[in-house]
This record gives C-alpha cells, structure tokens and sequence, in this order.
C-alpha cells in the first residue's frame, strides 16, 4: 500500500479571502485565526480575508499564510482522522510540515514566521534584491550559466524545467539575456520584495536562530523532509541549525519531492491557497496521486 505526504505551499500562495470560508465553516480553523491574531497583536482576519496591501510585505505575508494552512489543517483533522506518512514544505511552507508532524506548536510556528518574515524583510533594503524563474532549462544547464556570472545563484529547484535564480537585481535583470541565449524559454521577474535563499539573507539566518533558540520541540510523529538536502529528518536534533540555514540556502523542493517517492510515498494532499505544488508534483512524478485543500468544498475530495 503507497504512502502520503502532507505538503504546504510557500510565499507568493498568499491571496486575498485565503481561509474564510473555513474560519466559517470550522471551529477548529475559526480558534487558529482568533489565536494567531491574539498572539500577534494584529487582525489577522482582515490580512487574510480582506484585499489589503500588507498581505504581499513579507513581514505579514509569512504569518498570515502559515496561519491559513495551519488552520485549514486543523479544521481537516476536526472533521477526518487523516493518516499520513510525511510531511513536507517549500520554503516558508517547511514551517506548516513541522507543525503538521507534531515537532512545533501552532502558536510557536506562527510566532517564529512572524519574526522570520520581518528579519528577511529588513535583510536587504528593498530594491536591491530581486528573483526570477527560469522556465526550460536544467538545473546543469542554468549553474553553467551562472558560472560566468556574478551576484546570482539558483534559490529554487521546482520541478524539471524550472529553476529560481536569486541575488542582486542587477544581476539578476542582466542574467536573463544570456540564459535566453543558453535555451531558456522564459525568465520570469517574481513579485517578491527580497532576494530570498541567496547568500544575502545570511544575517538573517543568524539573527533567526535567536528566535528559534527557546522555542521547544518536541518528538516528530512522523518524518518531514528539509529544503536544504531533501532528507527524512526523524529526530529534533540539528533542525533548529537547518531552519537557520534554509533562509540563505536552495530550496530542493524538486529533489524532496523524488526522495518521498523513492520512500513509498505515491499521494500528495497540498494543504494552502493555490495548486502550485500540485503542478510541481505532476512534472517531478507524473503517476502520483494529487489532492489539493483551499477551498472548503475541497475536503469532499479527502473521502
């Protein structure tokens, strides 16, 4: 019998209205937001409910949607015993997976993100950085590129055929022409605010480990896999250093993807606003069962 992992998305899933209808429809989801908010000192109903501009600052984006897929968690538990075997994230998203697999409190993890979306905000000073995808080409082919290149490095690893560069905007703008050339199909500029997973938010990874210092774990009920090295990780040990370094390092979102794979796991329930990791999922295995959770007629499809 296969397996399942739990997966949650990461910034730039963040829409408005994200999460109403289950604040709506489950006391569960319901207590998740009124929590987080209190915790907070914000309202996290409006950021999340309401077309707003603070919804898109990193500094409100990161809490505001680990609080939305962690409500949308809750509310499914509430109403299913769901089994699962892994859990997993992209990026901001490794932070619902270890919630998820028991290690983290909710409260703990949207108190941590909070503080994590303001010290990467504040990393860099805004449009110094930038980010953008690479759309057809191999991850060979995008590093022999860059070799030649500097102030920008591969932040993402999707899926086949595309690729996240990151670094200064300059380099990043002036990367575009030359990975054209090499084959690329597209290179797609990201609305993000920061140069994210690039050596430039290393100060931040220092100063998040302060953050993450008191925060208790506890025993995993299940494994969850890194972005750092897409490894099953059993035990609390080290994960607090691996968190710290997943801000300036590469997300191997694709290469975790495979490792569930080769581990038995063939059904991935995408838990969070959008389908992207859905669609990552697709091309990295294509006989995999998909399910994805952001509406709440969607947990019909959990039966």
């Amino acid at each position: 019998m296969g397996k399942t992992a739990l997966i949650f998305p990461g910034q730039g899933a963040q829409r408005a209205g994200m999460g109403r209808d289950f604040y709506e429809s489950s006391e569960a989801a319901k207590s998740v937001y009124d929590r987080a908010g209190e915790l907070l000192g914000m309202d996290m109903k409006s950021l999340c409910f309401e077309p707003n501009e603070l919804l898109d600052q990193t500094e409100y984006t990161q809490a505001a949607l680990v609080t939305t897929c962690l409500a949308m968690l809750e509310a499914i538990k509430e109403r299913k015993n769901i089994r699962f075997d892994a859990a997993a994230g992209l990026s901001l998203g490794e932070y619902c997976a270890l919630a998820a697999a028991g290690a983290m409190s909710i409260e703990d993890a949207v108190c941590v993100v909070r503080r994590r979306g303001i010290l990467m905000q504040e990393a860099v000073p805004a449009g110094i950085g930038a980010m953008s995808a690479v759309i057809g080409m191999t991850a060979e082919e995008v590093r022999a590129v860059l070799r030649d290149l500097k102030g920008v490095e591969i932040a993402n690893y999707n899926c086949p055929g595309q690729i996240v560069i990151s670094g200064y905007r300059e380099a990043v703008e002036a990367a575009a022409a030359p990975l054209k050339e090499a084959g690329a199909r597209r290179v797609l500029p990201l609305k993000v605010s920061g140069p994210f997973h690039s050596w430039l938010l290393e100060e931040a990874g220092s100063e998040l480990y302060k953050v993450l210092e008191p925060v208790e774990l506890k025993a995993l009920s299940v494994p969850y896999l890194t972005n750092v090295d897409a490894n099953y990780v059993k035990e609390t040990d080290g994960i607090k250093e691996s968190l710290v370094k997943q801000i300036s390092s590469p997300v191997l979102w694709q290469q975790s993807v495979e490792t569930m794979a080769e581990n038995g796991v063939d059904t991935f329930i995408e838990i969070g606003p959008g389908k992207t990791l859905t669609s990552f999922v697709k091309k990295i295995c294509k006989d995999a069962v998909t399910v994805n959770i952001e509406k709440w007629e969607d947990m019909e499809k959990l039966a």
